[in-house]
Formats: structure tokens, C-alpha cells, sequence
């Protein structure tokens, strides 16, 4: 039986830092928020804390800091919208994220019912009257009724770890790749990183494609073979094989093991901590070099999507280094 809740809350003393960190593993899209202030100028804010609240009544809330500037504005309008930005909107974001005077001459904006301004080109957007305003801490949650939306095609623009994510960039990779693909894996356990043993030094598991887990060959059956129950988060790294070598298209994807998918693993996988990868056992120069871009940026804890050959490419960034803060979409 659960203890009585008693009138007193013990508050655990959190890291704060931590606490931001742990937040930002919850993938969210990304959205500009909105409204007319009183003396008819338009107000925006770049926003990850958005979410549906009611179908019926159709509601919908975003939270603001009490220590963002546009917060006397938010707390106080009677009509507000929320655009879910596409993936091709990044900047933006970026322009409602920073303290630009004019943000609304940067970008293309329209009105629909109240005459709070709507993104262009968005995902999807509503237009809102206020519901409600609750206190919540050091924010409020602005609630609204949606009397107008609008949705499109457009894939949306997600948010993780303080880094802004592609959803269709893993399914137009392997779609680009066809049949000449090399589909592979950098997965974290808790006691590290999964490393394969074969007979041409130490790997990362990989397969011919990615799916579906009854194929041997794919990426999924190579990993039901080793035992391995696995959740691929994100792309690592796109590019072309050394063609004296091989031909093909290799892709990794980062990921982590949820649990062992049977009660054994196979006696070929090691798990070894970052600190430890025996370097001089693998063999493959382009491995080598992934996996040492994989520590770096494990510990800057902000990944980047490499493009390119086996030899030369770039890593895109996926955020701005001033954006790697969760705090950034709530505060400006």
C-alpha cells in the first residue's frame, strides 16, 4: 500500500544542469509562438513546450518563463497561435530564438482568424483564443482554444538533446542507397559501447539494410542474432565506401540496447567503455574515425551528422552552438 501524502513535500535538491540534460531526451518538435501585442505590433518566440491538451473542446498549452522577456505579453493576450515549423525551418527557429529587433521582417507570416501571425510554409499551425493561464512554478502555461489550424505535407522539425533532428533524413538515406547499402549501428549498453569480434578485428555490428528483424542479412536480424534488443535513435553518418575497397553506401545509425532480447549474448559481442575501445584492433580507418568522432562528441554531449566519402566529408552540425540549451525555446 502506497504512504499517506502528508501535508509537507520533501524537495529533492536537483543539479539543475542535470535536470535540463535529462529533460532534453524527450524528442519535441519545434514551434514559434505568437500574438498581437496591445499596440498592434506582432510578438514571437521560438517554443519546444507545446503539446494538445483537449480534442473537445479543442485546447492546446505552451509554457513561458516568467523570465522571458516576452512574458508580460503572453500572460496577459487574449489571442495567440502556434506554428509547428518543417524541417526546412530551422532558421526560423534560430530568428524567434535570438533577441533580433525585427524578427517578423526575416521571415514570411500570414493571419488567419484572430490575427495572430502564422509561419509560412509551417508544418501545421493554430490559431488560438486564449482558454486559460495557470501558474506553474517559474513558468505559466498559456492554454488555448484552437478556432483555426491549418496542416500540410511538410515533414516537422524535431528537437533532442539540444540538437535539432531530420525525421525523414534515415528513411531518405536508405532510400538513396538502395541495394549497395551497409546499414550499421553504434549502440550504447550501460557498461558501454557494443563492439563485435570477427576475423578482421573488432566492428560495429552491420548488415545489408535495416530491417525486417526475420532477414538475417538486415541490420535488425544481425542484431536478433547477437541477442540484442535495441532502440536507434538518430543518424551518425552517411558516406560513399572506399571504391578500390568496395562499392555501396554506408549508414550508421546511434542508438542504445533497451535489454537482452534472449537471457545470453553472443560470445562474439564486447561491451566496453568509452575510455577503453581497443583502437588498434579496428581494422576499418573509416570505423576508427567514427567512432573516435562518437566519443568527442559524446562527451560535448551535441552530435552532428557526418557526409561525405570514406576519406573526406563534413559533419553538420544540427544546432547552433548558442542553441544547445533546452532553456533556449521557453526563455527568449
Amino acid at each position: 500500500m502506497a504512504e499517506a501524502t502528508t501535508g509537507q513535500t520533501t524537495q529533492q535538491a536537483f543539479d539543475i544542469a542535470d535536470f535540463r540534460r535529462a529533460l532534453g531526451a524527450f524528442v519535441t518538435g519545434v514551434t514559434v509562438v505568437t500574438t498581437i501585442q496591445p499596440d498592434g505590433s506582432p510578438r514571437g518566440f521560438t517554443a519546444n513546450s507545446f503539446t494538445s491538451v483537449s480534442l473537445d473542446p479543442p485546447l492546446i498549452l505552451v509554457c513561458i518563463s516568467k523570465a522571458a522577456s516576452s512574458y508580460a505579453v503572453f500572460s496577459e493576450t487574449r489571442r495567440f497561435a502556434v506554428s509547428v515549423l518543417a524541417e526546412e525551418q530551422k532558421p526560423v527557429s534560430g530568428v524567434f530564438a535570438s533577441k533580433a529587433a525585427d524578427k517578423f521582417a526575416q521571415v514570411p507570416w500570414s493571419t488567419r482568424k484572430t490575427g495572430a501571425p502564422v509561419m509560412d510554409g509551417a508544418a501545421a499551425s493554430f490559431d488560438c483564443l486564449t482558454h486559460e493561464v495557470v501558474d506553474a512554478g517559474d513558468h505559466i502555461i498559456l492554454i488555448g482554444r484552437v478556432v483555426d489550424f491549418v496542416q500540410t505535407s511538410a515533414s516537422p522539425l524535431g528537437y533532442c538533446r539540444g540538437a535539432y533532428v531530420n525525421f525523414s533524413l534515415s528513411q531518405d538515406a536508405l532510400g538513396a542507397a538502395g541495394a549497395r547499402a551497409h546499414v550499421g549501428a553504434i549502440l550504447e549498453h550501460r557498461d558501454g559501447l557494443v563492439l563485435v569480434d570477427t576475423a578482421k578485428g573488432v566492428q560495429l555490428p552491420t548488415g545489408i539494410k535495416l530491417e525486417p528483424a526475420s532477414d538475417p542479412a538486415s541490420l535488425r536480424g544481425v542484431l536478433a542474432k547477437l541477442g540484442l534488443h535495441v532502440h536507434l535513435d538518430f543518424l551518425f553518418a552517411v558516406f560513399e565506401a572506399d571504391r578500390e575497397r568496395e562499392s555501396g553506401v554506408h549508414i550508421y545509425y546511434r542508438g542504445r540496447v533497451i535489454h537482452n532480447g534472449s537471457p545470453w549474448l553472443d560470445s562474439s559481442i564486447r561491451i566496453v567503455p568509452l575510455s577503453q575501445i581497443p583502437w588498434d584492433e579496428v581494422s576499418d580507418d573509416a570505423v576508427r574515425s567514427m567512432l573516435e568522432r562518437y566519443v568527442r562528441e559524446r562527451r560535448q554531449d551535441a552530435f552532428g551528422i557526418y557526409v561525405g566519402d570514406a576519406g573526406a566529408g563534413t559533419v553538420q552540425t544540427l544546432v547552433d552552438g548558442d542553441a544547445g540549451d533546452v532553456r533556449l525555446f521557453a526563455q527568449v
